[in-house]
């Protein structure tokens, strides 16, 4: 999917950060949403019989009962607008009230896509001018997500030849929408996909954003996903209720990493405090994808109610120790080897926070290990050791 890529719309948008972080209300998403998009694994091939299929899935699997709740539509689902402005869907969606309907029924909720520009990323129609108008269409519909992708609004930017103005059209089309979706009344989780331009941690939360996308685009690859997941290092104080940070969707089961590799992608975006976002096809997966995709153990680290980011303890040529903070002082730890041989990874729970014996247990291997002060795992290649430190 093309993405924007304008110095200009950089430039304009660091003058942004210095913007008070307004949380959205955290009602909107106490903690990380999780789901599924289509975008990774059908991108334009993505239908009606598609999404039915996925919903059909995740209420069939365990998925729904493990916390996903989200079957979220990506670009190429939008058609023409009518003499009145207002969108219709394309042939492949005859019914997206219909649609919505039927996702509803099986227990979850329905995404949308949509851009700030005139133009999505793949060229549909995007919402520029028409925000009130797309909102109300979304809510008539029963859209419980919206996922808003820059794309064309930076050629808009651009073409002002003015920072100022250029920074004045963002700022405005952003928080049009976040009105237009309030003003509905109907509750719908504000997704920005901006690729973590000029700092978008710091002021998302003030157009309205429940989260936002910190990266450029992941691919179904270990270099790319560590390149992204690694690179949040820093961004844990701009993550709480209803505010999150967002390095993209999961790659999990989509066939270009290893099971080691998967969990720990799945291991670090729990430690993140990162939307769970399967992308993958949920209606075809092995028992090895199922597995890795709804471990409790796992999922309750990323959802912890505390609602903090983990951040880097310490890195060491390939090897990172990374925590993350739990409800009742408890930590979440991960003991990563990046390398492509097996390494022994060890850490010092003072350098957590722990200054007597706690409580250790493996949770991929859901055993309990006993009090300790420190540990030390031969961490596979290319692995991880996901540990829960305390109650």
């Amino acid at each position: 999917m093309p993405r924007i890529q304008s110095r200009l719309a950089m430039a304009a948008t660091a003058a942004l950060i210095a913007l008070p972080a307004a949380a959205s209300p955290p009602s909107a998403a106490p903690t990380p949403p999780m789901g599924w998009n289509s975008w990774n694994h059908f991108a334009a091939k993505v239908d009606d019989a598609t999404v039915r299929a996925q919903a059909d899935a995740m209420a069939a699997n365990g998925m729904r009962d493990a916390g996903y709740r989200y079957i979220n539509i990506d670009d190429t689902w939008e058609g023409e607008r009518d003499a009145q402005g207002v969108i219709h869907a394309n042939s492949k969606f005859p019914d997206m009230k219909a649609l919505a309907d039927y996702v509803h029924a099986k227990g979850l909720k329905l995404g949308i896509y949509s851009s700030p520009g005139p133009k999505t990323c793949a060229g549909y129609e995007g919402s520029y001018g028409h925000e009130a108008q797309d909102a109300k269409t979304y809510a008539a519909w029963g859209i419980d997500y919206l996922k808003y992708d820059l794309c064309s609004l930076g050629d808009q930017m651009k073409a002002t030849g003015s920072l100022d103005k250029a920074q004045e059209i963002e700022l405005t089309a952003y928080r049009k929408m976040d009105a237009a979706l309030k003003a509905t009344g109907r509750p719908i989780v504000y997704s920005l996909c901006q690729y973590g331009v000029a700092q978008v941690w710091r002021w998302g939360g003030s157009v309205g954003g429940n989260l936002w996308r910190t990266t450029g685009d992941i691919t179904d690859r270990f270099s790319r996903m560590t390149q992204i997941g690694f690179g949040q290092a820093g961004l844990s104080k701009y993550a709480k209720p209803g505010n999150w940070n967002d390095p993209d969707m999961l790659e999990v089961g989509n066939g270009g990493m290893t099971p080691i590799e998967y969990r720990t992608h799945m291991s670090l975006w729990a430690l993140l405090a990162a939307p769970l976002l399967a992308g993958n096809d949920l209606s075809k997966m092995t028992p090895d994808t199922l597995a890795i995709l709804t471990n409790r153990e796992v999922i309750a680290i990323d959802q912890d109610p505390a609602g903090h980011q983990g951040d880097r303890v310490h890195a060491e040529g390939p090897l990172e120790v990374w925590a993350k903070p739990l409800s009742g002082g408890a930590k979440a730890v991960g003991l990563f080897n990046l390398s492509d041989q097996p390494s022994y990874v060890e850490v010092s729970y003072a350098a957590v926070g722990f200054k007597t014996p706690v409580k250790t247990r493996d949770v991929w291997a859901a055993k309990d290990l006993g009090a300790k002060t420190s540990y030390r795992a031969l961490v596979p290649g290319h692995g991880v050791v996901l540990l829960r430190l305390g109650a």
